[in-house]
């Protein structure tokens, strides 16, 4: 039913998101603005975030009683239920066609269909930043911004990293989290998908911000760094104005970087673009991806990179029947079918990879009947406490000689696998000059 056209002081709108680019949108666009009432959130991609509230304290003075978060299925009844003029796309990897499907639900319900635009949303610093983003998730923003910040501090410079959003927990004490020791992670009772990322860092020395409020955060950051590095998150566009934005693309997906959202954002604006995993990828995708850089962004420059693989303990890898733990997000949003540790199952002369998929239990299976592509590997998910339990007892119960982890940080830390463990991990490497140090004394040289 089309709801008639109607006139009011303030515009009614529903911000679709995934507990993160949503929350940001709101904080910086939409909550002290007169011309625009939100009233209500809808949540994707992350489980157990719909049911919660965007609390009052966040919310701010126009919102006294907090903005409630619903399932996104329920979009078309919530159009009518809050009589929505417009709602709002706020979160990040999805394909064309799949915005254009989300378009069409809300305007079908009646809504206008509302994408802001990078540059809106950006907030302005004091200290300069890089952003390193991505056309999609998986493609490599974490191991180049590990190799950034290093580069960085050997130069003498106090980093900051500040990375794109996680807040899965209490939103009130998550607005602005700072993160120097593992002791942190504990206290602010990280999940999987929160520790694959700050962990390295901290192991490197770097302080790490996240949270929800990011002006809060900014503000903070500056107060420690001589730079900020934007860790971004999924394909997201950076939530700060960058003095230097680096994309990094993978040709495992060739294509994907001219059909995914914001991504294809991220690569216009670029100033450096990366191709990553070049030692893994067919010559012909390679090919494909520097014809779409060429054609998206002539202008921007391009560096070729190897996304390099190694183990702890090669021995246990060889000839032996072997688990495969994959990070979570690259094979769920970034329908990846396999990551760093089947690379590094072959390269070790693994004896076979056992296949997870009949042995997973409770949202590990569902995960399996959502994203049909994932057959070999386990994804490493631990959105909380009761999903973090499911994926220990579905390796303890896989059998195999030794179970190879290959998420970002030690997933022994949190769980308890009762077979041995090979760790693999993966470092930026990149090809001919110039490198990211020429890159970063080039900046460096040009903001003093």
């Amino acid at each position: 039913m089309i709801k008639s056209a109607r006139k009011t002081a303030r515009s009614n709108v529903i911000i679709m998101g995934a507990a993160g680019r949503d929350f940001h949108n709101f904080n910086v666009f939409f909550r002290d603005n007169k011309k625009y009432n939100v009233v209500c959130f809808t949540a994707a991609q992350i489980p157990d975030i719909s049911g919660r509230m965007y609390p009052k304290e966040l919310a701010g003075r126009l919102y006294p009683k907090g903005i409630q978060i619903f399932d996104e299925k329920d979009l078309p009844n919530l159009i009518k239920k809050y009589n929505a003029d417009t709602v709002v796309l706020s979160y990040s990897d999805l394909s064309f066609i799949e915005v254009m499907h989300k378009a069409s639900i809300a305007n079908a319900s009646g809504a206008n269909f509302m994408l802001l635009g990078a540059s809106q949303t950006m907030l302005p610093s004091k200290k300069p930043v890089i952003s390193i983003c991505a056309v999609r998730t998986g493609c490599g923003k974490s191991q180049t911004t590990r190799k950034i910040s290093m580069i960085l501090k050997g130069m003498g410079h106090k980093v900051v990293v500040i990375r794109h959003p996680m807040p899965y927990g209490d939103l009130r004490k998550q607005a602005c989290q700072r993160f120097a020791t593992y002791d942190d992670l504990a206290k602010n009772e990280c999940t999987i998908e929160e520790r694959e990322e700050y962990e390295q860092h901290i192991a490197n020395g770097i302080v790490v911000y996240a949270g929800v409020d990011y002006e809060k955060i900014l503000r903070a950051a500056e107060k420690e760094a001589d730079i900020i590095l934007w860790d971004g998150g999924n394909n997201d566009t950076s939530f700060y104005k960058p003095d230097l934005h680096i994309v990094v693309t993978d040709p495992h997906r060739a294509g994907h970087e001219l059909a995914y959202y914001p991504g294809e954002t991220n690569l216009r604006m670029a100033d450096i673009v990366i191709i990553n995993k070049e030692n893994t990828a067919k010559p012909e995708n390679i090919q494909k991806v520097l014809e779409d850089i060429k054609k998206a962004n002539p202008a921007a420059k391009i560096m070729h990179a190897d996304s390099e693989v190694s183990a702890d303990d090669p021995a246990k890898i060889k000839g032996k029947d072997v688990l495969v733990v994959e990070d979570g997000p690259t094979l769920t949003h970034g329908e990846m079918a396999y990551g760093a540790g089947w690379v590094a199952a072959q390269k070790f002369g693994a004896k076979s990879i056992v296949k997870p998929k009949q042995y997973a239990i409770g949202t590990i299976k569902e995960a399996y009947e959502k994203y049909k592509q994932i057959s070999d590997v386990l994804p490493a998910l631990g959105y909380g406490e009761h999903q973090t339990k499911e994926l220990e007892e579905t390796i303890n119960k896989i059998p195999c000689d030794t179970v190879i982890i290959a998420t970002p940080f030690d997933l022994t830390r949190l769980i308890k696998v009762n077979k041995p463990v090979a760790r693999v991990t993966y470092r930026l490497e990149e090809k001919g000059r110039p490198d990211l140090t020429d890159v970063m004394k080039n900046f460096l040289k040009n903001k003093t």
